[in-house]
């Protein structure tokens, strides 16, 4: 179904409608709840489209008013709406880029620390807040999963689930190296510093999709959570960290306040991994994932901050760059990730 066909989108939402209204609906919370977000997600859709049909319709009538009144500040008024419409329009055209299989879900971030020393652990914590000002200026909701702390500075790695619609299909391209080129706060003779950090990104599946996991491959470990960076500081063995043995991928989990909680949100990680690995890899089954996938590929840069000895934010996939590298740390970054979905690899 196109994102611009309306009656197929209406469809879809009287469906959703009907299976809402059935006795049994809330038997099934989980469910329910995702097909409540559906359903709510199709309502905004669907009200961007009408707003923006009545607007552009609107628009040769009130010209038509505007001359025969001679009224300059309507037209001024016509020009203005104009121009938020056709801003609109630009928004939902990129919107309808986002038809990957897992586009409109929630989305995974890890942000890992590189090569640069206690450099890198701060550049991976700017990373970490630059991400959270992004959300929050989407109105989306941020859970922390895990945050491991530097002795010195910044963070040595964190976890995150972005919760919105698109959120994956907006984040999917962030994934990879990103640099940072500045005068080092930490260095005494105040040399220029290169440091580096990663992003990874993955979708969280959602409820109504079962990856099988072979107890036998996992290894599950408890360990006392840091409680730095989190929402409380835990006071027992609660924090859970979970290793995939055949692809010895790690997944740890310490925000939660139970053992049983930090298990469960350490396994939807893990299964949403090792789906995407999977689809990656080609692989139908899980159990065909051997070797070790834990490592990061850190020849994939994608970004360069530069800090001095002048500022630029540049996209080395696409080319697009800007000036203003304070701005995109503090959450500007909707012009890079546009103009990669318009790539279209």
């Amino acid at each position: 179904m196109s994102p611009f066909d309306l009656a197929g989108l209406r469809e879809k939402l009287n469906e959703l409608t009907k299976e809402t209204e059935v006795q049994d609906f809330w038997n099934n919370p989980d469910r329910a709840q995702n097909i409540l977000k559906k359903k709510k997600a199709l309502e905004t859709q669907i009200g961007r489209y009408e707003r923006l049909e009545s607007g552009f319709n609107d628009i040769p009538d009130l010209i038509e008013l505007a001359v025969e009144m001679e009224d300059e500040e309507e037209a001024d008024a016509i020009v203005s709406m104009f121009k938020e419409l056709s801003d609109e329009l630009e928004i939902l055209k990129l919107d309808t880029l986002l038809d990957g299989k897992y586009d409109h879900n929630n989305a995974i971030i890890s942000i890992h620390a590189g090569t640069g020393g206690v450099d890198a652990m701060d550049w991976a914590q700017m990373l970490y807040r630059m991400y959270n000002r992004w959300a929050d200026k989407k109105g989306y909701k941020v859970t922390l999963v895990d945050y491991q702390d530097d002795t010195e500075a910044g963070i040595k790695s964190a976890t995150m689930i972005i919760e919105g619609e698109n959120a994956y299909g907006y984040l999917k391209n962030e994934a990879g190296v990103h640099r940072l080129v500045r005068i080092s706060p930490f260095n005494a003779a105040g040399k220029r510093q290169t440091s580096f950090a990663a992003l990874e990104v993955m979708p969280e599946l959602d409820d109504d999709i079962s990856v099988e996991i072979d107890p036998a491959d996992l290894r599950i470990d408890t360990y006392r959570s840091s409680g730095a960076g989190g929402q409380h500081v835990n006071t027992t063995d609660s924090a859970i960290r979970i290793t995939h043995l055949p692809t010895h991928i790690v997944v740890t989990c310490q925000n939660e306040r139970s053992q049983t909680q930090n298990k469960e949100v350490a396994m939807r990680i893990l299964a949403s991994r090792l789906m995407e690995l999977a689809e990656k890899e080609h692989k139908e089954n899980l159990k065909e994932l051997k070797g070790d996938f834990s490592l990061i590929t850190w020849g994939n840069q994608i970004r360069s901050y530069v800090f001095q000895p002048y500022t630029m934010v540049k996209d080395h996939r696409t080319g697009a760059e800007v000036g203003n590298v304070g701005a995109v740390m503090d959450g500007d970054l909707d012009y890079f990730i546009n103009e990669k979905l318009k790539q279209r690899d």
